[in-house]
């Protein structure tokens, strides 16, 4: 494995002390995943602190520890800074400065995890591409992202999230993209923010820190078109992706399916014909995001539609199994908005089996505007005629909105509407999965996969 840091990188990163020469191949900040030559970082959250488990990281095979609390501690091989997010953030920037490929940053409401994966594989068909892990897209997630970026990568993808105002602009200005992307504008994060205007504001800031030539990517009917032309850097360009006849990026011929979707994508540079095995119209978009962002960092998009041909969702997010006795699972567990679950909805529809069955928690963080958002879906619901299964107390709001005929049954929260569903399911039903992380939905997946698993003898 390739040295990624050396000691004089390290101090020159962070200005810390260390008295030890050691290369470090990678970067962790949890000893339960952490790898034989790792710099592991002790930082200080909420409710832990990785100052606790200095001893055991090295114990384990750290190359070296950043810390700014040798804990009793005396090994030379302790980075010592002030604060260790601090010193986090230091070597993202140092990260970022020496490195000479190409950098695309995502944001938006819905989509982000998504496209950031189908940005990867169809990077990755060109050359060397490092991305951020899962979700990494928070105050500690995007500088570890460029920490962990490699100097002879040829890509780089980060993914930025936000939940109030003014978090994007300092870790977009971390990660200087060459192509910024939103992918969506929704209602997520609604409580917080108080208006959609806000969150496209927030989430256009994303463009500040394009240089340039820098190009953004937007859809083209995201709320805030007005506020992405007016927030742009002189000098920088606005394509927008979608149906309509004046999208840079423009998707024709759109054909979804149970088995994907095929459309023509219309770039500034040409016309490519792409084919997705996962289906949804959503992955469509994706897609055309993706490869907008390939068209306008100038490489083969040809090379990047094949190898986004075989793209699948992971796990929780559009992922399809069976489960159970011949029961077909859409796993969108991970996170859920407004939009998302019209998408998630939109696909189950698509999709055939002898019911359809949604299983919906709550989504989070929309405050006062919660209980209209979640009867709002009521007609999404009835669109895909599925026999909803809901739980938490805003879900209640959408499962009264329904006729009773969809009405499958309503729990307080996820680990009882497991049993429930359980005992409702049957053989060629299609069931989706879909809400907040917070509403534990994941509770649902892990309690039907324990139920599918073979009882040991």
């Amino acid at each position: 494995m390739s040295v990624l840091w050396t000691s004089a990188d390290l101090r020159a990163a962070t200005g810390g002390r260390l008295e030890a020469d050691v290369s470090v191949t990678g970067i962790s900040i949890d000893t339960r995943t952490l790898a034989p030559g790792d710099l592991f970082i002790a930082l200080r959250g909420e409710t832990s602190d990785g100052h606790a488990h200095i001893r055991q990281a090295l114990d384990r095979g750290a190359a070296c520890a950043l810390v700014h609390d040798t804990a009793g501690l005396d090994d030379p091989r302790l980075l010592i800074v002030p604060d260790t997010m601090t010193a986090l953030v230091d070597l993202g920037r140092y990260a970022r400065s020496r490195f000479h490929g190409k950098v695309v940053a995502i944001t938006g409401s819905v989509g982000k995890t998504t496209t950031k994966d189908m940005l990867t594989v169809a990077l990755s068909a060109i050359g060397p591409t490092h991305a951020a892990v899962a979700s990494y897209n928070n105050h500690w997630g995007v500088p570890l992202t460029l920490a962990r970026l490699p100097q002879d990568a040829r890509f780089c993808i980060s993914e930025i999230g936000m939940n109030h105002v003014g978090e994007i602009a300092p870790l977009a200005a971390q990660v200087r993209p060459d192509v910024a992307i939103i992918t969506t504008i929704g209602t997520a994060h609604l409580g917080h923010m108080g208006s959609i205007e806000a969150i496209a504001r927030e989430k256009a800031s994303l463009f500040g820190a394009l240089p340039g030539h820098g190009i953004a990517i937007v859809p083209d009917d995201a709320h805030g078109q007005t506020v992405f032309t007016d927030v742009l850097p002189e000098g920088c360009t606005l394509w927008r992706s979608g149906f309509s006849a004046a999208a840079e990026l423009r998707l024709e011929d759109v054909r979804c399916t149970a088995e994907g979707s095929h459309f023509s994508l219309h770039t500034p540079c040409g016309t490519q014909n792409v084919t997705l095995t996962a289906p949804g119209e959503h992955l469509a978009r994706n897609a055309a995001l993706a490869l907008g962002a390939v068209v306008a960092l100038g490489e083969d998009v040809a090379a990047a539609s094949r190898a986004l041909h075989g793209f699948v969702p992971g796990a929780g997010r559009g992922q399809i199994r069976t489960i159970l006795n011949d029961v077909s699972l859409l796993d969108e567990s991970y996170n859920a908005s407004t939009p998302s679950v019209r998408a998630a909805l939109a696909t189950l529809a698509l999709l055939p089996a002898q019911r359809h069955v949604a299983a919906l928690g709550d989504i989070r963080e929309l405050g006062i505007f919660a209980d209209a958002e979640h009867r709002s879906l009521a007609d999404a619901v009835q669109n895909a005629n599925a026999l909803a299964f809901c739980c938490g107390p805003h879900m209640r709001a959408l499962y009264d909105a329904l006729p009773c005929g969809l009405q499958g049954g309503y729990a307080a929260d996820a680990a009882s509407l497991a049993s429930v569903l359980l005992n409702a399911l049957r053989p060629g039903d299609l069931l989706l999965v879909k809400g907040s992380f917070g509403s534990r939905m994941r509770d649902v997946i892990s309690a039907l996969d324990n139920a599918s698993s073979p009882v040991s003898s």
